[in-house]
C-alpha cells in the first residue's frame, strides 16, 4: 500500500465518522463526567459509590461497546500498613488490610481487622493463618444473587470474571462490586518512578491520578487454586480512564481502530483469546515509549507498531501490565495450543502488512475510495465534516441516554442540591447543558412524587400544593427540551382541567411538527443550522430538541397507563419512554373525549392511527413503536371503538419487544373481548 500519508489521513476522517470527531468525544465525555459528579451525592448518602468504566465511558460508541459500572460501599477502608488503622473509627468502619505476599504480582490478599455484625460480610469471611479473610469468591457470588433479588434490568445474568454480566436489548452491562483503597499500594511505586522517567503521563495528570482510588476486583489469579479464593485482584480502571482521555485524537482512533480490527478480523468467528483491555495495554506502552509519532498522516504505522508489539508480546508469551509489569497478564490464558494458533494468525498479517485493514468490512469501505483513486483526499481538520447540528445530535444522543433515577423525594432534593453546587464551577458548554437537562428531569420527578406522596386535606391544601406542581412543571418546561411542556399536559389532564390540556397540546403540536426539530432518531441538518445555528446551545435545546417523555415506574402520572407503568415494575424497568408527538395525541383523544367533543376526539384518534401507519420513524422510533400502538388500543378503548382497540393490540404483538409491557397487552386484550362479549358482537 503506498501513499501511505494520504492513506492515513482517510482513515483518520474515517474513524471520526465511525467512532466519533474530537468534540464529539469530549461532549460524551463532558456528559458522562458531569453525570458522575450530579449522582455522587446521592450514592453518598446510600453510603457507596459508583464509577463508570470500559470503552463507552472513555467515549466510543461502537456497537460491541460495554457499560462497564463498579460499585463500592464507603464504610469498608482498606490500608496497605497497620499503622493507618489509627486514622479510621472501628466502631464505624470496617479496616481491611492489604497483604501482597505469598500472593502473585498484581494480587492481595484482605484480611479483616475489625469485628463486624454485617451478615453480607461475615457470609464472606474464610479462616486462614490464624486469621479472617474476605474470600473473593463468595463475594462475588453474593453480590450476583443480590443483583437478582433486587431485580435487575439485565437479562441471562451470568458471573463474568469479577462481574455480573446481563444484557439489556442487545447491550451487555457488566456490574462488579468492589473495593477502594486509598492510598495506592507499595508495589506500584516503580510505575511511578517509570512515569517520571518518560514523562508521560504528563506530572499533573499522574498527581491527579495519585490522588484518587485503585481498586480490588473480587477476582483470583487461577495460578494456585487452593489459594484462588483468597486472592483480589488489582484494578486501575479509574487511572486507566483519566489516561484515556488525556491522550489526542490521533492515540484514541488508533485505540477504536484495534478494536474495529480486533472485532472483525482477529475475534470473527473464533474463541476470542484477545480482549480489548490488551489492546488498551499495548497502547499505554507504545505511548510510554515515547517512539510513535502519533498524527493523522502517520496513523497507519500507529496501527502497525501496536500490531508489532502486540506479535512480540504473543511471542513471548508475556503481556506486561501497565501499573505492575511483574503481572503476566497472558498468564494461564494465552498459552500452549491456544498461543500458538493465535501467533500463526498474527503473523499471518504480519506478512499482509498493513494492507491486512482490509479484511475488515468497516475500514474497507473507508479505504478502498481512496486506493481506487490516487487522487482520493480527503481533509482531516474537524471543520470540514462537522457542522452544529452533528454536534448537537451527539449531544441529545448523550442526554437521552442520562436517566437520574430518584426513589423518593431526598433522591431528587440530593440531584437539585448537587446541580446547583456544580453550577458554580468553571464548566464546558455541554457540561452547563448538562446540568441544565438535569434540573428539568428532576422538577418533573419532584412533581409528580409531590403529587403521589402529599396528603391534602383542606382546599387550601390542594390549591397551594396545585400552585407549587404547576410552577415547577413551568420552569422544567422553560430549561428543557420542548417536548417538556406535555409533562405539564400531563398534569393538567390527571386534575381534569381538559381544557388547558387541550390548549397546551394545541401549541405544542406545532412546535413539535417544525421542520428544522432535532428528534431522537432524525434532523434535517441543513434547516437546522439555519434555523437555530446562531442561538445559544441553552436555546437550541429549549427550542428545536423532542426529546422522549420518561414515566418512572414507582411514579404513576396518568391513570391510563397506570397497568403499563406496574407491568413494567414488575419485568424490572425502570421506566417508559413515550414518543412526544404520540403522548399529544394520546391527551388530544382523551381530552375530547371527556370534553364531549366527539368529533375532535375521533379526529384526533385517526391522526394517531395514521401517524403509527405511516410514520418513517422520525416521530416514533422503534423502540417507542410497541408502547405507541398500546396507546392507541387504549385510546380506541376508552372512546369505545373496540375493535379497532383490539386490532391495535394485536398489531402490537407484532412489534418488536422493546418495552416489557406483554402482560399488560394480553389483559387489555383480555377485556376488549369480555367488553365485545358482553355487548353481544362475539
Amino acid at each position: 500500500m503506498d501513499h501511505i500519508p494520504r492513506l492515513s489521513e482517510v482513515l483518520y476522517v474515517g474513524l471520526c465518522r465511525k467512532i466519533g470527531t474530537p468534540t464529539e468525544v469530549a461532549i460524551r465525555r463532558d456528559v458522562m463526567d458531569i453525570r458522575e459528579m450530579i449522582e455522587k451525592p446521592v450514592h453518598n448518602h446510600r453510603g457507596c459509590a459508583i464509577m463508570y468504566s470500559g470503552s463507552h465511558r472513555e467515549g466510543l460508541r461502537l456497537k460491541s461497546s460495554d457499560r462497564d459500572a463498579m460499585f463500592w460501599e464507603c464504610n469498608y477502608k482498606l490500608i496497605t500498613d497497620i499503622s493507618q488503622s489509627r486514622f479510621y473509627n472501628a466502631t464505624k468502619h470496617i479496616i481491611v488490610l492489604m497483604e501482597d505476599f505469598d500472593t502473585p504480582p498484581g494480587f492481595v490478599k484482605l484480611r479483616l481487622l475489625t469485628p463486624t455484625r454485617r451478615k453480607d460480610t461475615i457470609s464472606c469471611l474464610v479462616l486462614f493463618n490464624g486469621g479472617s479473610y474476605l474470600s473473593s469468591r463468595l463475594w462475588r457470588e453474593n453480590y450476583f444473587q443480590h443483583r437478582i433479588n433486587k431485580g435487575s434490568r439485565s437479562e441471562n445474568i451470568i458471573i463474568h470474571g469479577p462481574c455480573s454480566s446481563g444484557f439489556v436489548g442487545s447491550v451487555e452491562f457488566d456490574e462488579a462490586d468492589c473495593l477502594a483503597t486509598f492510598p495506592w499500594p507499595k508495589l506500584v511505586g516503580s510505575w511511578v518512578d517509570r512515569c517520571q522517567r518518560h514523562t508521560w503521563p504528563p506530572s499533573s495528570v499522574l498527581e491527579k491520578i495519585l490522588k484518587n482510588e485503585c481498586h480490588c476486583m473480587p477476582i483470583g489469579s487461577k495460578v494456585n487454586m487452593t489459594s484462588d479464593e483468597l486472592e483480589w485482584r488489582l484494578s486501575f480502571s479509574q487511572a486507566e480512564q483519566q489516561l484515556v482521555c488525556t491522550i489526542n485524537h490521533t492515540q484514541f482512533s488508533c485505540y477504536g481502530l484495534l478494536k474495529i480490527f480486533l472485532k472483525e478480523v482477529v475475534n470473527y468467528r473464533k474463541e476470542p483469546l484477545l480482549c480489548s483491555y490488551f489492546l488498551k495495554t499495548a497502547m499505554f506502552w507504545m505511548m510510554q515509549s515515547g517512539q510513535v509519532k502519533w498524527c493523522p498522516n502517520n496513523l497507519l504505522d500507529c496501527f502497525w507498531r501496536c500490531l508489532k508489539y502486540l506479535l512480540h508480546c504473543v511471542y513471548r508469551g508475556a503481556l506486561p501490565n501497565f501499573f505492575i509489569p511483574q503481572n503476566n497478564m497472558f498468564r494461564n490464558k494465552i498459552v500452549g495450543g491456544a498461543r500458538e494458533s493465535l501467533l500463526q494468525q498474527l503473523f499471518q498479517y504480519y506478512r499482509m502488512g498493513v494492507s491486512c485493514l482490509l479484511l475488515s468490512p468497516s475500514l474497507r469501505s473507508i479505504l478502498e475510495p481512496a486506493l481506487s483513486s490516487l487522487s482520493f483526499v480527503l481533509s482531516s481538520a474537524e471543520g470540514e465534516f462537522i457542522s452544529i447540528a452533528d454536534s448537537d445530535i451527539c449531544g441529545m444522543n448523550e442526554l437521552s441516554e442520562l436517566t437520574l433515577f430518584a426513589e423518593d423525594i431526598l433522591d431528587s432534593y440530593l440531584y437539585l442540591k448537587s446541580i446547583n453546587t456544580l453550577s458554580r464551577l468553571l464548566l464546558s458548554p455541554y457540561q452547563l447543558l448538562t446540568l441544565q437537562y438535569c434540573t428539568a428531569q428532576n422538577l418533573v420527578f419532584l412533581a409528580f412524587i409531590e403529587i403521589n406522596g402529599s396528603l391534602c386535606y383542606t382546599h387550601k391544601d390542594i390549591y397551594n400544593l396545585d400552585t407549587i406542581i404547576c410552577g415547577i412543571l413551568k420552569m422544567a418546561a422553560k430549561l428543557g427540551p420542548v417536548s417538556y411542556v406535555l409533562y405539564l399536559a400531563l398534569y393538567y389532564y390527571r386534575t381534569g382541567r381538559y381544557d388547558k390540556t387541550v390548549r397546551i397540546t394545541y401549541l405544542t403540536r406545532q412546535r413539535l411538527l417544525q421542520t428544522f426539530n432535532m428528534h431522537i432518531a432524525t434532523v434535517n441538518r441543513q434547516r437546522y443550522n439555519e434555523a437555530v445555528g446562531n442561538l445559544s446551545l441553552s436555546r437550541r435545546m429549549n427550542i428545536a430538541w423532542v426529546d422522549s417523555l420518561c414515566l418512572v415506574r414507582n411514579i404513576p402520572c396518568i391513570e391510563e397507563l397506570c397497568v403499563e407503568q406496574y407491568v413494567s415494575q414488575q419485568n424490572r424497568e425502570y421506566f417508559l419512554h413515550v414518543s412526544p408527538i404520540v403522548m399529544l395525541q394520546m391527551l388530544s383523544v382523551l381530552s375530547h373525549y371527556r370534553l364531549g367533543n366527539r368529533s375532535q376526539s375521533l379526529q384526533s384518534l385517526t391522526d394517531l392511527q395514521t401517524l403509527l401507519l405511516y410514520d418513517d420513524g422520525t416521530y416514533v422510533p422503534l423502540p417507542f413503536r410497541d408502547l405507541s400502538w398500546q396507546i392507541l388500543g387504549i385510546c380506541q378503548q376508552i372512546v369505545g371503538d373496540l375493535h379497532g382497540a383490539l386490532r391495535s393490540y394485536e398489531e402490537l404483538l407484532r412489534q418488536k419487544w422493546y418495552n416489557k409491557i406483554k402482560e399488560a397487552t394480553d389483559f387489555r386484550i383480555e377485556c376488549v373481548k369480555q367488553q365485545l362479549q358482553s355487548n353481544g358482537h362475539i
